[in-house]
């Protein structure tokens, strides 16, 4: 039986094709039902045979096709459906069963194959040599992935092996950080993080960390400033008709930030949040008016907390004098906290000063614009060092604008900052080590992935039940 002949058993070659794949969408030239059937069988000596044969045949390519439909999730350049778990239930099943494979743990003296496969799986059009330390190699169309993940991130899964695949198959994460259409894949990653308050916590965790292992890439931080986004729909706090995609990656960002402070007080979310703004500090470029007010604007946020706990600090510490029976809250953690935040701010607005200060002007204006929420830590001891910088771009260009005269117009006011740049006695600029951050699994990772695999199974896939009273690895409300 080859992919050859024009009839397959009984059946024509196109009708097995759909027997097999269950649809009628497959084509009689797609090469990898043709590669399936290439495989040579013995001829059957009976139509009993025939029928067992057809039926295993029938039983093994659906699930091989699972594992091919997972990585075109239902259907390449078909556009996103609202609920892809309904539009194509064999691609969702597969995907939940990849998943579920690839998170399981390693025995003790044979690692998990399915991780490995996907941590070595190469393009279709990468003709090198396969490492022979590595068993189980395959390649698929890397192109064809990258549409598919593009047009589906509204579901955890395809979020979680987006992420699983760049972070564990360096294949993949050269070819992605390669393409020139990277804002097919950002924009839903962003949209996921601005709809946080519509997402579960662990969905957005996955969206950030999958922005943290871009912007680890110097090329990825220079190549978003310089995509040119029109009518960003989604984004409705303000009308941006125009806006860069880095721009908008900040914008996206800090919103999330300032929710975080606000509503989850999640210090692992902030802390990744602010690790990919200062992988990318040093590369911003032409940044959108607005982005530049809202780096301005989350320090202010900050600054108000900082005093606002500090002088919790201050009233406690005075009321415990009179009483010693009244435990005090731990202010001093809260402070050291907000301090780390504060210094992690002024430490990416320094990096774009002094890497990339002649392509910013509006973050000069923004920072210009409100130099009174700086003066208080001038002479703060935690952050008097990465204050000089910027007390020295704030009073050489106060001093340009004072000698230029009063009422200014805003235009005038970037005029008048361009020019200067030019004069800025860069020298004066104290050096400070390069701002590098980098995703490390926790040490236990099994622990938050395959509790988090098996409720997405439980969730979302279709046609299994599973008795909810007897589930004990994660609880009933979990995300």
């Amino acid at each position: 039986m080859g992919s050859n002949s024009s009839r397959i058993g009984d059946l024509p070659k196109n009708e097995y094709l759909k027997k097999l794949s269950g649809t009628e969408s497959v084509s009689e030239n797609d090469p990898f039902w043709n590669q399936l059937l290439s495989f040579s069988f013995p001829a059957p000596t009976s139509s009993t045979e025939l029928k067992l044969l057809e039926e295993a045949t029938i039983s093994v390519c659906r699930s091989l096709a699972g594992l091919w439909t997972v990585f075109t999730l239902g259907g390449v350049g078909s556009k996103a459906a609202a609920s892809p778990e309904l539009s194509s239930p064999l691609a969702n099943q597969s995907l939940l069963l990849l998943l579920v494979l690839a998170n399981l743990t390693d025995a003790s003296d044979v690692p998990n194959p399915y991780r490995q496969a996907i941590m070595s799986f190469k393009n279709t059009q990468d003709s090198s040599p396969f490492p022979s330390s590595i068993p189980h190699a395959f390649q698929i169309n890397f192109n064809s992935l990258y549409t598919a993940l593009c047009e589906q991130q509204t579901s955890d899964q395809a979020t979680l092996l987006l992420y699983t695949l760049l972070h564990q198959n360096s294949n993949i994460r050269t070819y992605m950080l390669a393409r020139t259409d990277m804002e097919n894949l950002v924009l839903p990653i962003l949209e996921i993080l601005y709809h946080v308050e519509e997402r579960n916590s662990h969905h957005v965790y996955m969206a950030l960390i999958i922005l943290l292992i871009l912007t680890e890439d110097d090329g990825f931080n220079r190549s978003i400033h310089e995509v040119i986004l029109k009518n960003i729909t989604w984004y409705s706090e303000r009308v941006l008709t125009e806006i860069s995609l880095g721009s908008l990656l900040i914008l996206v960002v800090i919103r999330t930030v300032q929710y975080n402070m606000t509503r989850t007080r999640d210090k692992y979310l902030h802390t990744n949040c602010l690790a990919a703004l200062a992988n990318m500090s040093a590369q911003f470029r032409s940044l959108h008016q607005y982005a530049a007010q809202r780096i301005i604007s989350l320090f202010s946020l900050l600054s108000k907390k900082h005093n606002k706990v500090l002088e919790q600090a201050t009233q406690s510490l005075r009321g415990s004098l009179s009483s010693n029976d009244v435990p005090l809250p731990d202010y001093a953690q809260d402070l050291n906290v907000i301090e780390e935040v504060i210094r992690m701010m002024l430490e990416i607005i320094n990096s774009c000063l002094t890497n990339s200060l002649h392509h910013n002007p509006n973050l000069v204006y923004a920072l210009l614009y409100k130099r009174d929420l700086f003066e208080q830590f001038r002479t703060h001891p935690s952050f008097q060092d990465i204050m000089q910088n910027i007390d020295l771009v704030i009073t050489f260009f106060s001093s340009r604008l004072l000698q230029a005269g009063a009422e200014l117009s805003v235009e005038r006011v970037l005029e008048i900052i361009k020019q200067g740049v030019v004069a800025l006695p860069k020298d004066r600029l104290k050096k400070f080590p390069e701002l590098k951050f980098k995703y490390v699994e926790e040490e236990q990772p099994e622990e938050f992935f395959i509790p988090y695999v098996w409720s997405l199974v439980y969730n979302s896939a279709v046609g299994l039940y599973w008795n909810p009273q007897a589930i004990q690895l994660f609880t009933m409300d979990s995300d």
